[in-house]
């Protein structure tokens, strides 16, 4: 019989990725998520891919009894992976409420189920905001936390937070945070990949969308940063890198091969690229020219932040494998889809 695994914001950019690999490695997935940031229209992709239509429920989860009635259906999940959240920067600035009610509610009703339903495994996705403006580079898992840039990245920390002492608690819970840097690229298949609704927050949906003509031009926030081009610098991962890297960690758990019962990993390349980089690997990869200006620093922005991978590529025994190029050439592939 199949180990069921609950994709919360399953319909999302890395949630259906995700689903994709976890079909593919041979678990029932069961998807929730309130489409808020996403369209159903993404199972199509998903089934497309896997052969497998994914089981779909729209409820939000910050919501008690919503979430109350979709455990009692679904008591026979094994596992979790948690995706569901409100995600941009700039909103969660300006309507801090939001995020903190939709993303910790949620997160605390989903704990408070799996004890109900002794379901024992949690994956959480939380992000490399963490550790805000680090004092060195790279960045590793003993690197320390700092106040969060935005009430997004506070949300994270705050999750992380939650779920250590939860289950310091309860001994038969045990949970993994995956820090992500920067997810980049789609499926290869091109049936699925990053859909933002409106204008995009993350910087590859809008290079794409601007070299399609959908946009006039790719603003880059600042080149007097203290690097080597003067733009800030990232470490962007392939998105199907990134999903696999959840299999591995919901494997873990299941295997009981974690060794503390709440872990977290770096999730990246090791490599830190900057805005001017990624237009120069864009271009060299599609053939694409990139309309782009020079224009002032961002608000918020961190100058860079890269990973070191070495404690997720040895306790996982997981490393990230696709290219920039590559990456860069499947997000093109992808926007071509949707013209």
């Amino acid at each position: 019989m199949k180990k069921k695994v609950l994709v919360t914001g399953g319909t999302g950019y890395i949630g259906s990725h995700t689903v994709v690999e976890l079909q593919n490695s041979g678990f029932e997935v069961v998807i929730a998520d309130n489409l808020s940031n996403s369209k159903i229209e993404v199972l199509d992709g998903i089934e497309s891919i896997t052969g497998i239509r994914p089981l779909f429920e729209k409820i939000d989860l910050s919501s008690e009894n919503q979430c109350i009635d979709f455990f009692k259906k679904y008591n026979d999940v094994q596992a979790i992976i948690h995706f569901a959240a409100s995600k941009a920067v700039g909103e969660s600035v300006e309507n801090p409420l939001l995020y903190y009610r939709n993303n910790l509610n949620s997160l605390m009703n989903i704990l408070a189920a799996m004890k109900e339903h002794s379901i024992s495994n949690l994956v959480f996705s939380s992000s490399c905001t963490v550790y805000g403006q680090p004092d060195q580079l790279p960045v590793t898992e003993s690197t320390p936390r700092k106040e969060a840039e935005s009430p997004y990245g506070n949300t994270k920390s705050i999750c992380e937070d939650i779920i250590r002492d939860t289950v310091k608690a309860h001994s038969n819970l045990k949970g993994i945070a995956l820090r992500y840097f920067n997810p980049i690229g789609a499926h290869p298949s091109s049936k699925i990949g990053e859909l933002p609704l409106g204008v995009p927050n993350n910087l590859i949906p809008f290079l794409t969308q601007c070299v399609a003509g959908i946009r006039p031009e790719l603003s880059v926030f600042g080149n007097d940063y203290n690097t080597a081009d003067g733009s800030c610098i990232r470490d962007y991962i392939n998105v199907v890198d990134l999903a696999k890297a959840h299999v591995v960690a919901i494997e873990r758990l299941m295997k009981d091969g974690n060794k503390e019962n709440y872990e977290y990993f770096n999730v990246g390349t090791g490599k830190g690229v900057s805005v001017l980089e990624i237009i120069e690997s864009f271009e060299r990869s599609t053939g694409e020219k990139v309309p782009h200006k020079i224009v002032g620093r961002r608000a918020g922005d961190i100058e860079q932040i890269y990973a070191d991978t070495s404690f997720s590529n040895q306790e996982l025994g997981w490393k990230s494998e696709k290219s920039l190029d590559e990456t860069l050439l499947s997000a093109w592939n992808w926007q071509k889809t949707l013209e």
